[in-house]
C-alpha cells in the first residue's frame, strides 16, 4: 500500500535522493523547501510540493494546513533540511560577537527549530502504528565543524530524537537519525570544496570513496521499512568508517 511521505529539504540532495527512493516504490511524496523554483525542478514523479520557511512558525502552520487537506495521515517524515547558513546572508555588523550569534542563530533555526516545528506540527497526524520520523544528523555531531554551530545544531536532533522515540513509542511509531559523513553532490560546501579538503575527508573513509545522496537515502528507505520496525532512538552513521559514534 502506497505511504505518504513528508521530506524537508526535498528539492536538493539528499532531501531529493530519498524523495526518488521512496516515490520508486510508488509511494505519495511532499517535497517541502525554501525554494519554489527549486521544488517545481526537482522532478520527483507525482510528488507534491510546498515552498516554507520552516523556521517560522506560521509558515509551518500552513504545510500543516496543506498536508491535512491533501494526506491526513504521514507515514513517514523526513528532515533532510538545513545546512551551515550557505543560502543566508552574512552578518554586516563590525562587532565580532554579533557575527557569532548571527552564524549561531542561522544554524540553529535551519536544523533544529525547522525540524522541530514541522515534527511537533505533524505529531498527531503521524500513522499509529507504524509511523517513521526521520533526522539526518551529521558527522558533525560527533567530530564538530569548525565553528562549532552547524555540529552543535545537529547535535541537538539527537536529545530531541530519543525524547520523540519515548513519547511515540507506545503509538507504534519510531524515531532515528541519520548521520552522514562527507557527501558530494549536495549544496553543503556551497560552489565547491577545496581539493585537498576533499582529499583529506575521502582519505578518512575506510572505503575510500565520498558519500553519496543515494547512500543516505537508501538508509532512511529501509528505517522506514516494516522491517526497522524495531529500530528506535538510534544515530546511524553513514560515513565509510570516518567516524565510528556511541
Amino acid at each position: 500500500m502506497a505511504r505518504n511521505v513528508v521530506i524537508s529539504g526535498g528539492g536538493t540532495g539528499i532531501g531529493l535522493a530519498a524523495a526518488r527512493a521512496f516515490a520508486a516504490d510508488g509511494d505519495r511524496v511532499l517535497l517541502l523547501g525554501r525554494r519554489a523554483e527549486v521544488l517545481e525542478k526537482a522532478g520527483v514523479a507525482g510528488a507534491l510540493t510546498y515552498a516554507a520557511d520552516l523556521s517560522e512558525p506560521e509558515q509551518v502552520r500552513g504545510v500543516a494546513r496543506f498536508v491535512e487537506a491533501e494526506f491526513a495521515t504521514v507515514d513517514v517524515l523526513v528532515h533532510s533540511a538545513g545546512g551551515a547558513g550557505h543560502l543566508e546572508p552574512p552578518s554586516d555588523s563590525a562587532d565580532p560577537l554579533d557575527r557569532v550569534a548571527h552564524h549561531w542563530t542561522v544554524n540553529f533555526r535551519s536544523n533544529t527549530l525547522s525540524a522541530a516545528l514541522l515534527t511537533e506540527a505533524l505529531k498527531d497526524r503521524l500513522a499509529s502504528p507504524g509511523g517513521r520520523v526521520l533526522f539526518v544528523s551529521s558527522i558533525a555531531a560527533y567530530r564538530g565543524s569548525g565553528s562549532g554551530a552547524y555540529g552543535g545544531a545537529k547535535a541537538a536532533l539527537h536529545p530531541y530524537a530519543r525524547d520523540l522515540a519515548r513519547e511515540l513509542g507506545p503509538r507504534g511509531i519510531t524515531a532515528n537519525l541519520v548521520a552522514p559523513g562527507y557527501v558530494e553532490d549536495t549544496g553543503f560546501f556551497g560552489d565547491a570544496i577545496e581539493p585537498v579538503r576533499r582529499e583529506r575527508l575521502v582519505g578518512e573513509t575506510f572505503t575510500g570513496r565520498a558519500g553519496t545522496p543515494g547512500d543516505i537515502a537508501a538508509t532512511l528507505h529501509w528505517l522506514a521499512s516494516p522491517g526497522a520496525g524495531h529500530v528506535t532512538s538510534q544515530v546511524v552513521q553513514v560515513n565509510g568508517g570516518a567516524e565510528r559514534g556511541n
